[in-house]
């Protein structure tokens, strides 16, 4: 695997490391909760768009389920009404391009918009899917998410409730290795492209699993996720900018 890349990856880092001087789209990322599990590199790599390999921390890579409410999305200055907010739910995994770029490749991103959806298929050509989702907090401080795809698929069901614990200080290695994602790989017109995106650093909490159902996880066909996740995150916010596609 380690052939396919031209450089060592970047060194991970909790700010983006580059800037966006044009943002293309803006939008906010809410009741974030993040589940991973660890999984071999070797299951992980043919899932990746040619030129890419697995992410690797400490000799592992990971699958994460990120769950959220997503809120104004949009051009910069000129957020969407209605259509630009939406439940999400994605399954990702980890990659590095050729010029060492770190990044994710989502095997799956389920959102409660028809249109945003189609958008997110067909233009970004990101394996959006139109689903129906809720996303609520509970007395006592407890976030529950429950997704049902619609289409492409009909009937995959995800399940998932959290409790928010005190803010971390300094988040661990592995955190920030999990949350700390400075773009996105996808293939666009034949060839494999990396669009960056910058945020402020992630107000992480650590978080209690209550209750937890992944079909969508389980759809990827990653053998190794389906025990307990290893690691269970949460954070209230972010502002997010996404620049230019370049090449990977």
């Amino acid at each position: 695997m380690d052939a396919i890349a031209g450089t060592d990856a970047e060194p991970v880092t909790a700010a983006a490391p580059r800037a966006v001087p044009f943002a293309l789209l803006a939008q906010d990322w809410r009741e974030v909760t993040f589940l991973h599990w660890a999984v071999a590199p070797e299951a992980v790599a043919p899932l990746l768009p040619p030129g890419l390999r697995p992410d690797l921390h400490e000799g592992r890579t990971y699958v994460g389920l990120v769950a959220f409410r997503m809120v104004r999305v949009g051009p910069p200055r000129l957020p969407v009404p209605y259509f630009g907010t939406f439940a999400e739910t994605n399954i990702r995994v980890y990659s590095v391009d050729r010029h060492g770029r770190r990044g994710v490749v989502f095997l799956s991103l389920d959102a409660a918009r028809l249109l945003p959806a189609l958008v997110g298929r067909y233009v970004a050509r990101l394996p959006y899917r139109w689903a129906a989702m809720r996303v609520g907090r509970e007395p006592g401080g407890t976030v529950r998410y429950r997704s049902r795809t619609r289409w492409p698929g009909r009937g995959t069901v995800d399940r998932l409730a959290i409790r928010p614990g005190e803010r971390i200080g300094v988040p661990t290695a592995t955190e920030t290795f999990l949350t700390a994602r400075w773009g996105l790989h996808t293939r666009i017109a034949g060839r494999t492209r990396y669009l960056p995106n910058v945020h402020e650093c992630w107000p992480l909490h650590r978080a209690e699993l209550l209750d937890q159902h992944s079909g969508l996880v389980a759809a990827c066909g990653l053998a190794d996720a389906v025990a307990e996740p290893v690691s269970v995150l949460f954070a209230p916010a972010v502002s997010v900018r996404f620049g230019l596609p370049l090449r990977a």
